[in-house]
């Protein structure tokens, strides 16, 4: 029989191409680096040609070395899915998820659903890794992730999607501003240069400008918030506007804050936010009720909210 390289082999090589680094790798895959490049030396000698180019200073794959590192990837990837296909007999809601989450939904949504995820979960063991959208997508679909809360639409790749909520969209601005004078502000009242917005990277930039019939035409770049929190006190400085989705307000963004609030009219003044996870994952049933129970919480925590918790501003 063909000898064949080991799972723990091909995830050493991973660890180095990703890092190009034996001393980085070592620590990611908890082990020394002894080991770890023993291990490697064992898979080149196993498949008979060098997988990377070692100097005193740096490490990096040969273009075969990289091509064996991506199948490598996908190897690894079906192999975990094994393990969960395994493990979901026993328990569908147990055990370890790692879920990603972006910055505009993390702060205003998780502490808000945690609670009754717990009491319907209380196996699940939920690992939360905030980041943008691409990031959370690359690391979704290296198997580091085994789900993310996204806003959509955003270009997600071979993933499953469920809906969570339809998060709308409302105008901020000071007091005196010309939108603080009417009911409901139209996209067509929106003035691009009077517009702040999130710096590039975050999708809700994008979500933003498609609500408000907007093109990025890179007006106003000298104010770019780093967070919705930065983008509130630009705006209470007098800046200009910008929109903030529902969630930020009913989490009491504004608190404290002399500011006006609009809801945002429009064909489509929302984002979607949306569970996605690996089209091919053995997880699929965890997912569906992760979906369910999260759509499930956020609906009570918004009809808690109209009982008795209205967002901050005029």
């Amino acid at each position: 029989m063909k000898p064949l390289p080991t799972l723990r082999q091909l995830r050493y090589l991973v660890a180095v191409v990703d890092r190009c680094h034996f001393g980085q790798a070592a620590e990611a895959c908890l082990v020394s680096q002894s080991t770890l490049s023993a291990g490697i030396q064992e898979l080149e000698s196993l498949l008979g040609v060098p997988l990377l180019e070692r100097t005193k200073r740096t490490v990096l794959p040969t273009p075969l070395g990289q091509e064996i590192a991506e199948r490598a990837r996908a190897i690894l990837k079906d192999a975990e899915d094994l393990v969960d296909v395994a493990r979901l007999a026993e328990d569908p809601m147990g055990g370890p998820l790692h879920l990603g989450v972006i910055p505009t939904i993390g702060p205003f949504m998780i502490p808000r659903v945690m609670p009754a995820l717990r009491d319907s979960f209380p196996q699940l063991k939920l690992y939360l890794r905030e980041d943008q959208t691409a990031r959370l997508l690359a690391r979704l679909e290296s198997g580091e992730l085994d789900a993310a809360l996204l806003a959509l639409p955003y270009p997600s790749g071979d993933v499953e999607t469920e809906e969570i909520t339809k998060d709308h969209f409302s105008v901020v601005c000071p007091p005196g501003h010309r939108l603080s004078r009417v009911k409901a502000a139209h996209p067509s009242d929106m003035a691009m240069d009077d517009l702040l917005l999130l710096e590039d990277g975050h999708c809700l930039r994008e979500h933003a400008l498609s609500a408000c019939a907007l093109e990025d035409t890179r007006q106003n770049t000298a104010f770019q918030g780093t967070s919705l929190h930065t983008l509130v006190q630009m705006v209470a400085s007098g800046l200009g506007v910008t929109l903030l989705p529902q969630m930020a307000l009913e989490s009491g963004i504004l608190r404290g804050l002399d500011l006006v609030v609009r809801p945002l009219g429009g064909e489509h003044p929302y984002r979607e936010i949306g569970l996605v996870w690996r089209r091919t994952s053995g997880r699929k049933e965890s997912f569906r009720r992760l979906a369910s129970a999260l759509r499930e919480a956020w609906c009570t925590a918004e009809a808690e909210t109209v009982a008795g918790i209205t967002p901050a501003g005029r």
